[in-house]
This record gives structure tokens, sequence and C-alpha cells, in this order.
């Protein structure tokens, strides 16, 4: 498997070896100590979410303040642009996000670390989008920065010019104004 650090080093996109042939492909999806080696720190995951939604849906950017999250995210179907926003208040790249295209098709796995908010826009008809978490979920300390953020100035690739949000991300706070993480 791959491992690319992409322009937030702490954001790793993992490129697993696909054997396939006309019967069809098998490929490794997790290896614990290929994915603990590439981050360079012991982790642990807890929950795994697995999650549908139609084109043109946008979710996030989610993070919890308690119960912090990392996630390994990755589309079982279909095709999304994922986001990590770095929301660590202390860190060089505060406020910067990156991007990448993961699909069913290029098995792409994104790595985004606790003190980062994290959101997804679907670009085929429908995607399945699966992911793991270092902890578990906590509404209660869930908070949302606004998908459109020009502080953050996220460029959304295929954005409708009104993508499908739900109400809470449509309340979603401006990074200027939201809650983010001092230490970690």
């Amino acid at each position: 498997m791959k491992a690319t650090r992409l322009a937030i080093p702490d954001v790793v996109l993992f490129e697993p070896k696909v054997f396939g042939d006309d019967r069809g492909f098998f490929f490794e999806s997790f290896n614990h100590a290929v994915f603990e080696d590439a981050i360079g720190q012991k982790t642990q995951f807890v929950q795994d979410n697995h999650s549908k939604s139609a084109k043109n849906v946008l979710r996030g950017l989610h993070y919890q303040m308690q119960q912090p999250q990392g996630k390994l995210v990755r589309v079982a179907q279909g095709e999304v642009f994922d986001v990590a926003v770095d929301i660590r208040r202390q860190s060089p790249t505060f406020g910067q996000w990156v991007g990448a295209h993961l699909s069913a098709e290029n098995k792409h796995q994104l790595w985004v670390p606790e003190g980062f908010a994290h959101g997804f826009l679907v670009l085929s008809e429908t995607a399945e989008f699966l992911y793991k978490t270092t902890n578990y979920y906590a509404p209660a300390h869930e908070r949302c920065i606004v998908w459109n953020d020009p502080d953050i100035a996220i460029n959304w690739p295929e954005l409708p010019s009104a993508p499908l949000l739900s109400a809470k991300d449509q309340a979603g706070a401006r990074l200027k104004d939201a809650e983010v993480y001092d230490t970690l």
C-alpha cells in the first residue's frame, strides 16, 4: 500500500495495491501495522460507519470538541471529493484544507487525524462512504464549520449552485467564530 502525505503532512492518502482480472479484484483495505507506520503514531479504531448519499449531497465540515475522532475514510460505491481542514489553532497550517477524490474505482483512502474538520461532496449519482473512527460518536460534542466559509475557501469540484445540506450543516459556524482545538 502506497502512503502519501498531502500538503498538510498529517493527512495521508493511501493507495492500495489492487489485484484484478476478468473475474474481479482483490485488495487489502486495511493493515494496522502498515497504517501506523505510515502515520507515525499508535492508533486504535473503535467504530466503523457506513453512509449512503445522493449526488450533490455535501456533508460537513464536522468534528467533535471532546472525544475528537481520527477518521480513515473510503468509498465503496460511487465517488466523492473528500476534505480535511486543520482546526488546531497552534498548527502552522491552521485554517488550511486538503482534498482528495475517493471512489470505488480508485479505492483510495484518506487519513483525517484528530484536530481536523471533515466533509465530502458526492460527485456520482450515489455514494457509499465507509470510515473507521478513533473515538465514539458523541453528538453533544459535535461541531460544524460551514462548507463555504470564505476564510477557508475550499475549491469544491463540480459544485452545484445549491448543494444538498442537512439543517445542521446549513447552520455551520464560520471558522473565525467556531470552537477549535487549542491543544491536542
